[in-house]
């Protein structure tokens, strides 16, 4: 995803140890489910940068 980040850096990509892949955790309607295997969305309204030491930075 260009603008809106890459999948591999979301917060919403989770690795499932089951199935041994990773998929997004947003459950995206029909409409945002099809912008997004089209291709015509440019960015993802809910790529959130996955930031590990959040927590560690508001405790200093």
């Amino acid at each position: 995803m260009a603008d809106g980040g890459c999948c591999e850096f979301c917060a919403n990509y989770a690795y499932d140890e089951e199935d041994e892949c990773y998929y997004c955790e947003v459950n995206l309607d029909e409409d945002e489910m099809y912008r997004f295997l089209s291709g015509s969305s440019r960015s993802c309204p809910y790529f959130q940068m996955d930031d590990e030491y959040k927590v560690v930075r508001k405790q200093i």
